[in-house]
């Protein structure tokens, strides 16, 4: 064999090597679309048909830009987006209304890679909010940006924004009509806001769409999209857009994206909280998800749930609500698809 035909078989061998540890490599990806009182006996078979097409539509577009070798944040942008765009789920298209009858969105994503991340904030006319949480992260020297200068920075960067009202949806609509009602009655009996909205019925302050991807170089990322609380005022902002609330990503532990009753989620910084206990006291994903969720939320009122994946493509889905929309799929196991409690 001459030198050029051995170095050529030496690429070869090379080359085939690379690829073949390319493919061993794990990779994985799970999606939610909001936690809460998801009761079985409120979907006829065709309603749930529909709502596990659409998760499993998400889940899928994300597998397939993982499979391809695309990065964690493309998959979690392609899954979310199918999500936004669904009037489904509380997010995007299908966002709640506020007090005052309007839409008010957040989302954030984080890059396990350095801990890179971008946040949007009470914004109105921007129809996919977790792509402009990217292009913070990518091309801006902030983390979270809100209202009015986050649709300007959306606007510099050539962002098509839509009007308000792309968001309305009927359902929506009468949710809120039934949640105006039932505050401005319990208001009138305690004369007090606070009071009043604390007694709300749970199923108005949750709903959130997020996926968390592990990709074949062993990167992982996590984003999560809202349009908020129903009848939410004084332009409240949940845990969605909140790093290390709502969303967290670091390739030494763990990929989280939350779903619930922000203010709790918030105030026990729970994304992060999770991946700490990984990292720094070795446990599973299984063990951090519901030791958080179970022993640390639930106990004080705080209730939804979180999606995980890990650097070795494991995947944890805790909840203690009745139900959650969730999926996955990963490089080792097959497609996933539930909503309520199993």
């Amino acid at each position: 064999m001459n030198k050029t035909s051995l170095f050529a078989f030496m690429l070869a061998l090379t080359t085939t090597g690379v690829m073949a540890e390319a493919q061993s490599k794990p990779f994985a990806i799970a999606i939610h679309g909001g936690a809460g009182t998801i009761e079985r006996s409120n979907f006829t078979p065709e309603k749930e048909k529909q709502y596990k097409a659409k998760l499993k539509e998400a889940v899928e577009a994300g597998y397939k830009v993982l499979a391809q070798g695309g990065e964690s944040l493309d998959a979690v942008t392609a899954a979310i987006n199918i999500l936004e765009d669904s009037a489904f789920f509380n997010a995007g298209k299908g966002a709640v209304y506020t007090y005052d009858e309007g839409h008010e969105l957040d989302a954030s994503i984080m890059d396990g890679r350095n801990r890179q991340a971008g946040a949007v904030a009470g914004v109105k006319h921007i129809k996919n909010p977790i792509n402009l949480a990217k292009e913070v992260m990518q091309h801006s020297v902030h983390v979270m940006l809100s209202g009015d200068g986050a649709e300007d920075f959306a606007k510099r960067r050539d962002f098509e924004l839509v009007e308000n009202s792309y968001f309305d949806t009927d359902a929506r609509y009468q949710s809120l009509l039934k949640a105006k009602k039932r505050l401005q009655m319990k208001e009138a009996a305690t004369k007090d806001y606070q009071a009043a909205h604390q007694q709300l019925e749970s199923e108005y302050k949750m709903g959130t769409v997020g996926a968390v991807a592990l990709d074949k170089h062993g990167n992982l990322a996590a984003g999560t999209s809202t349009g908020g609380m129903t009848a939410k005022r004084f332009g409240r902002i949940g845990d969605s857009p909140v790093i290390g609330a709502g969303t967290f990503a670091d390739n030494r532990s763990c990929a989280v994206s939350a779903t619930g009753h922000g203010e709790y989620f918030i105030r026990y910084n729970v994304a992060a909280d999770i991946c700490a206990r990984v990292a720094y006291q070795g446990k599973s994903i299984e063990k951090a998800g519901k030791e958080v969720i179970f022993d640390t939320l639930y106990p004080v009122g705080g209730t939804g749930g979180v999606i995980i994946v890990d650097p070795n493509g494991n995947i944890s889905m805790p909840f203690n609500t009745v139900g959650m929309y969730r999926a996955s799929k990963s490089s080792s196991t097959e497609t996933y698809v539930g909503i309520y409690r199993d």
